[in-house]
């Protein structure tokens, strides 16, 4: 008798899992497997923070899966080499997945199903990452969405409530296991450890995102509309490494929004699905636009003249600039993995703006230091900053870092708990020690402090002229 192999990649859950739960239905033996290909993600492979939630979120599903008998088999790469081995030493006669959909795993996957199908297996691939899929939401015409408002609704006439499929409660298991690689061996945690800000901060796999869930679901949801834009509260679901791997599905939100009671259409329960729309838009883009997580949605913005300065971007990357807000943010970013998304919208700012420093330097320090780095939103959040991309403000409305700290951190607490450099400065100046709006207070209140790595004033007027290029060049775009 046969069995079936169900592959996980980013989908490390039990509960409304569609590949494992087909694979129950066949009422064959399951083997979940785990194949470690990093190389086949090229040129964005995991960076260091995602491997290390990988590695706890491996170690957490490989516990859920003993409670029910079960196991998980981990291999290295290739990916077409290990999965026909394992059909070999297993008898397997069935293989089913997870769609993911970022550009080159798109390649690879349906390269496989190729090969595999010729060779005789069932092979077969389910949607468990989104409520619809990129190629289900068209505009009028048939052409993808560009803009988030018509495609968010275009996504609710569709429906964005789909059924959410049972946890197993047991799986069968094969007459012998296959061989499995230690979780160690893939080296995912960091040689010298500098991971104790993720641990404390976090805790990776199916239990804890849906402990995150119900705990957002209590009180913050109510306040959501007005306390996502505070940095220094805890005021947003920080879902989204969850998401990223696939431990919650964005159909179980939606779930238990209405099993909470809360309407997505009103209050805080319709700003908080508006950002699962917006994760939605994302990975609509990426996949209509598979080139722009290196190139400019908008192609006018190929003529832009960037600059390059490794010290500036050092001192961005280090949380260095001598600009509070912006320092604070960086510093939450490589202690914690993660960063507030007003804060990400204020960096993003200074480094495509002000420092007029290119998108990707920006994409590709996320993408090594978040938690929650996701291909198409990593883009579409850089593309968005440098006003390249989809929805993009224009690009002569740059922030003002320090208006911002004063709006939305207005005692200074999100910055002296990043930067305890400035604890003695007063909350009227914490956001501009310099002076900038202000009178300049007392260098030995920050003696360690650096100055700012750029004169807000004057950047911005530099950047407004660099944009002139732009406006100048080929008018063909979006």
């Amino acid at each position: 008798m046969g069995a079936t192999l169900v592959w996980l990649r980013r989908d490390l859950r039990l509960a409304d899992q569609p590949a494992l739960h087909a694979a129950v239905e066949r009422g064959q033996p399951v083997i979940p497997v785990y194949i470690h290909a990093p190389e086949e993600e090229a040129p964005w492979q995991p960076g260091s923070a995602s491997n290390w939630w990988l590695h706890h979120s491996l170690n957490h599903f490989r516990s859920q899966l003993e409670t029910l008998g079960s196991q998980l088999i981990l291999r290295r790469g290739p990916s077409l080499e290990r999965l026909r081995q394992l059909v070999r030493e297993t008898g397997a006669d069935a293989i089913f997945w997870n769609r993911l959909y970022e550009p080159a795993v798109i390649r690879r996957d349906q390269e496989l199903k190729k090969v595999l199908r010729a060779e005789g297996c069932i092979v077969s691939s389910f949607n468990a990452a989104l409520l619809n899929e990129p190629w289900c939401v068209r505009s009028a015409s048939g052409d993808p969405y560009k803009v988030f408002s018509p495609f968010w609704k275009a996504s609710k006439r569709i429906g964005i409530d789909a059924p959410v499929l049972p946890r197993p409660t047991d799986l069968r298991s094969p007459g012998a296991w296959p061989g499995t690689e230690r979780l160690a061996s893939l080296e995912l945690l960091p040689e010298k450890p500098w991971d104790a800000g993720l641990a404390s901060s976090w805790s990776p796999g199916e239990a804890g995102a849906l402990q995150r869930l119900e705990a957002f679901l209590g009180d913050p949801i109510h306040h959501y509309g007005d306390m996502r834009e505070i940095p220094a509260q805890p005021g947003t679901s920080r879902l989204s490494p969850h998401l990223h791997f696939g431990e919650i599905s964005p159909r179980q939100i939606v779930h238990a929004l209405h099993e909470a009671g809360h309407d997505p259409e009103s209050g805080g329960a319709e700003h908080f699905v508006r950002e699962v729309g917006w994760r939605e838009f994302a990975h609509h883009l990426l996949f209509h636009f598979p080139n722009t997580t290196e190139e400019p949605l908008n192609p006018r913005f190929a003529a832009f003249p960037w600059r390059e300065s490794a010290d500036d971007l050092r001192a961005w990357q280090r949380g260095r600039t001598g600009i509070p807000i912006v320092d604070a943010a960086m510093r939450e970013l490589w202690r914690t993995g993660w960063m507030h998304n007003r804060s990400r919208m204020i960096v993003a700012s200074l480094l495509t703006k002000n420092l007029r420093m290119h998108w990707l330097h920006g994409a590709r320090w996320f993408w090594d230091t978040l938690v929650d780095a996701d291909l198409a939103a990593n883009t579409l959040g850089w593309q968005w900053a440098a006003g390249s991309g989809a929805d993009a403000a224009p690009y002569f409305r740059i922030f003002n870092p320090v208006l911002q700290g004063r709006r939305f951190d207005p005692e200074g607490r999100y910055v002296r708990r990043h930067v305890p450099e400035l604890q003695r400065v007063p909350d009227a100046a914490i956001h501009s020690p310099w002076g900038q709006g202000g009178k300049r207070v007392d260098r030995e209140l920050y003696p360690d402090y650096p100055d700012p790595v750029v004169d807000l004033q004057q950047s911005r007027q530099a950047a407004l002229d660099a944009f002139s290029v732009v406006k100048k060049s080929s008018p063909t775009g979006p």
